[in-house]
Parts: structure tokens; C-alpha cells; sequence
């Protein structure tokens, strides 16, 4: 993708009267295989006001840093390990009314900025507006999945008038709804704490017409990998082991950062010899968690 003019990118800024409408905060750990082709696609939104893009160098040993200075965007560096972290960073550093949380990863097409605000500009009350993500090139399993989480977003959104979920590679909100991330937390604390947070605010709009399109590299780790590892014990049981102890027991996921597809007896069966032990793990999670739950309700009983 070749680069594209950035002069309607903005700055970051101490001034009040000149704030750009939107800043979009891209965290990136050792993402120089994916970053550029995100940044471009930044550049060549057809929204017609100002915004700025502010990449969080997060520890990066690779040309992650160097990668956002070509594209002429604001970089900036945070030490503390993790996306929470990374994510707090440059929110806290964002100058623009609207703050928008996406992934290194991730490419958009040229209208998606103009509809988060034209949706904004339509509802002036609204305090976030939230889209799907689609994966790339991804397995059949991976674009059900997608459809079928996000669709249930949507209908739970239509029944229930709340947003149930958010992707972090998709979700605007207003800076001045915003009080910060929980960096004690690992996977969920930049989606499910986050949506907690701005749901108290105000109104959330789920927009199903403007999608984000993320890299699939994760899911060619396999199905069994996917749900029982990355979905059920990183995710689930992380987070909830973190809301009722008030830390981080389970750690983050592995980072993937190659699109590569593996291949060979030896590399599937060292990864199925992984997947069982994560399954192990997380059936013994879930059993703390049915065990905790009977107790507690034996106990309010």
C-alpha cells in the first residue's frame, strides 16, 4: 500500500480552540508486519475534518516506532507491558473531542470515520458509538463467529436497548465520559470494563453497517485453540478471576505476530499437546468458578 498524504492529520495539541474532531489510539507491540497498511488506511478516510492518530509504542523491539514516524503521526511510548496500559497512554495524550480505540492490526474502509460522525451528529447525547470487527482471510469458523456475536450484539441491542459488547478495534467515545482504563487488567479491560464504564455515562449506538477488518493470524492457531485457550481461560476466566479478586491471576494471551499459517506434524502436535493442557486449565477453572458460585448461593439460600 503506498503511503498516502497525511495533511489532515492533526497535531496533538494543548490549545482548546484548535482540537481535532477525532484522535485514533493504535496500540502496537512489535506490529511492523501489519502497521503500515493500517496507518494508510487512515489517511485515506473521506472524512473531511481533522483528526490525529497517536500510535502507543508498546516496548517494541522491531520498526513498529519507526514504521508510525514515516506515516507522520504522532508516536509515543509506554513502558508498562500491556494493551490496558498502552491504551491509557495515549487516550490520556489524545486531543480530540471523540477518542477512537482500534488495533495495529486492523485496515478500515475510507468512509468508516464519516459515519461514526455523522452517527455522533445525529444524536448529539450519545456517549460511545460501538461496530463489529470481521477478520481477514479468515477460516470458515472465524467469519461465523463473527457474525454470530455481533449479530447477537445487535439483537440484544434491539430487546434490551443495551450494548452487551464491544471489539476494541471498533469503538468511539467522548474524552470528557472518559475516567481511564483499568491497567491492572490483562484481556477484557479494554472491552468489557471499558463498555461498563461509558454504559453508566450514557447512550451506547451499535452500528452493524460499519465494520472494522482485523487480522485473522490468531484463529490459524486452530478452533480448539481459539475457544478453549484465547476465549474461554484468557478472556472469561481472566477476567472474571480479576473482577472479584481485584488483580490479574491469569496473564495475557501469547502474541502472535506473523499472518503465517503453521504447518507440519511437528508443529500440530506441539500445539495440540498445548491446547490440551490449556483445556485442562480451563476446566479446572471452571469448576472453581461453579464451585464459588454454588457456595455463594448455598450461602444467600
Amino acid at each position: 500500500m503506498a503511503l498516502v498524504s497525511a495533511d489532515r492529520l492533526s497535531p496533538a495539541s494543548d490549545g482548546p480552540g484548535d482540537k481535532p474532531r477525532f484522535t485514533v489510539v493504535v496500540p502496537a507491540y512489535n506490529e511492523e508486519e501489519f502497521l503500515g497498511d493500517c496507518l494508510d488506511s487512515l489517511m485515506k478516510q473521506d472524512f473531511d475534518g481533522d483528526y490525529e492518530v497517536i500510535v502507543v509504542d508498546n516496548n517494541s523491539t522491531d520498526r513498529t516506532a519507526e514504521i508510525a514516524a514515516s506515516r507522520g503521526v504522532t508516536v509515543v511510548r509506554e513502558e508498562n507491558p500491556g494493551v490496558c496500559w498502552a491504551r491509557q497512554c495515549g487516550t490520556a495524550q489524545a486531543s480530540g473531542e471523540i477518542v477512537i480505540s482500534t488495533d495495529a492490526d486492523t485496515i478500515f474502509d475510507q468512509a468508516w470515520l464519516s459515519r461514526i460522525d455523522s452517527n455522533f451528529r445525529r444524536d448529539p447525547s450519545l456517549v460511545a458509538v460501538a461496530g463489529p470487527c470481521r477478520f481477514v482471510d479468515a477460516p470458515w469458523w472465524g467469519s461465523f463467529y463473527t457474525w454470530a456475536l455481533f449479530g447477537m450484539v445487535r439483537l440484544m441491542k434491539i430487546l434490551t436497548g443495551k450494548v452487551l459488547y464491544i471489539t476494541a478495534t471498533n469503538i468511539a467515545f467522548r474524552k470528557c465520559e472518559w475516567s481511564g482504563y483499568d491497567t491492572s487488567a490483562r484481556q477484557g479491560g479494554d472491552e468489557l470494563a471499558l463498555l461498563r464504564q461509558l454504559r453508566s455515562r450514557g447512550e451506547i449506538l451499535f452500528d452493524a453497517g460499519n465494520p472494522s477488518f482485523t487480522s485473522s493470524r490468531r484463529l490459524y492457531h486452530g478452533l480448539v485453540y481459539n475457544v478453549f485457550a484465547t476465549f474461554l481461560f484468557y478472556y472469561v476466566l481472566g477476567y472474571w478471576l480479576h473482577r472479584m479478586l481485584g488483580r490479574s491471576v491469569v496473564g495475557s494471551y501469547p502474541a502472535f505476530r506473523s499472518e503465517a499459517r503453521s504447518s507440519g506434524a511437528r508443529t500440530r502436535v506441539a500445539r495440540w499437546r498445548v491446547e490440551r493442557l490449556v483445556i485442562a486449565a480451563v476446566c479446572l477453572g471452571l469448576c472453581v468458578l461453579i464451585g464459588g458460585l454454588a457456595h455463594h448461593f448455598v450461602d444467600h439460600a
